[in-house]
């Protein structure tokens, strides 16, 4: 029996799916404990009860059981050396699979940039391009490698990855290029275009899920770059199985089986949005609906993101949730 086609919706709501607060339901924060750094009153992540029970935490941690709150003690100078000890303490103890920050609760960052191009069918006089040919855009996909601990074999953007410690997302992402897809260094930083955030936050159980039911924050820097028809994508490492040159229509349909990873699927919508690929004569409609706009919790950093969401272009999933509606029929793609 064949799979339900999987809507817009569907995708953005897998990424971006930790439940909104609602005055009807309890707290969806309420089982986790709250992370606090120094002189700060804002939260800075929250961590499962069962992480909190298997963390060795240092003495530079206070963890109040009886009110859910962990609080870094000493200044936030001392603070890369505190979790430093704590990581060094955990990774001897062999505790967790990944030591990474879903794990806290912290606010991940990441990048991710979009290679396409446009090619040409011949024309009339069979000259391509010149010869008044149809222009087709078409998007240069990756399949991960099958050895990967996170979502194996699925579909990705171009190139991705995390942005490190004092290191900028366009540097990120002229690294991963040149990594991942043997594209020359001084093209991308010459060319890659910074087109905005993304920012969600997952719980669900998904299937690439490292450890289920962590609260996981991410905004994701969106970069694209379009490149000559000639120019080609090719593995570099092995956490590239293969590319693909994939026309619009192409993608769709693995959006609609559900073949990306789960944020990669978030970024080709708004890639989609962005160059008019998602049209009302597709039928889709796009509203939002403000009112029905909540921010599910308050992280310290993401606080700082919202205040600037629209003067940023930084977009939020839930927007992306809101500015696509169901679309007519069964709802598919």
């Amino acid at each position: 029996m064949a799979s339900v086609p999987k809507s817009y919706l569907d995708l953005l709501d897998a990424c971006d799916s930790f439940p909104y607060r609602d005055p009807n339901h309890a707290d969806p924060c309420a089982n986790f404990y709250t992370f606090y750094l120094p002189s700060d009153p804002r939260p800075h992540g929250f961590l499962l009860p069962a992480t909190v029970a298997a963390m060795p935490w240092t003495p530079q941690f206070t963890v109040d059981h009886q009110r859910k709150i962990i609080t870094l003690n000493g200044t936030q100078d001392l603070s890369t050396t505190a979790f430093t000890h704590l990581i060094d303490t955990a990774l001897s103890s062999n505790t967790f699979k990944l030591l990474h920050a879903p794990l806290f609760g912290i606010v991940s960052r990441g990048a991710h940039l979009t290679v396409y191009t446009y090619t040409y069918a011949r024309g009339g006089n069979g000259n391509g391009k010149d010869g008044g040919g149809e222009k087709e855009m078409k998007i240069w996909v990756p399949r991960r490698s099958k050895h990967l601990f996170t979502y194996p074999n699925c579909l990705d953007t171009t190139v991705a990855g995390g942005v490190t410690a004092g290191e900028g997302p366009g540097e990120c992402v002229v690294r991963e290029a040149g990594e991942e897809a043997s594209l020359d260094e001084g093209f991308v930083r010459s060319n890659a275009k910074s087109v905005g955030c993304l920012s969600y936050i997952s719980h669900r159980d998904a299937p690439g899920d490292s450890e289920k039911g962590l609260f996981s924050p991410e905004l994701i820097y969106c970069f694209d770059l379009e490149v000559a028809p000639d120019v080609i994508c090719k593995q570099c490492d092995d956490e590239v199985k293969e590319f693909y040159l994939m026309g619009v229509q192409e993608v769709k349909d693995a959006l609609a089986r559900g073949e990306f990873k789960t944020n990669s699927a978030c970024v080709m919508i708004d890639f989609f949005i962005r160059h008019g690929v998602l049209t009302p004569e597709e039928k889709v409609s796009f509203v939002i609906h403000f009112g029905s706009f909540l921010v599910p919790v308050s992280l310290a950093f993401l606080d700082s993101i919202m205040q600037r969401l629209w003067q940023d272009c930084i977009v939020d999933c839930r927007f992306l949730l809101l500015l696509i509606s169901e679309l007519d029929g069964a709802g598919g793609l």
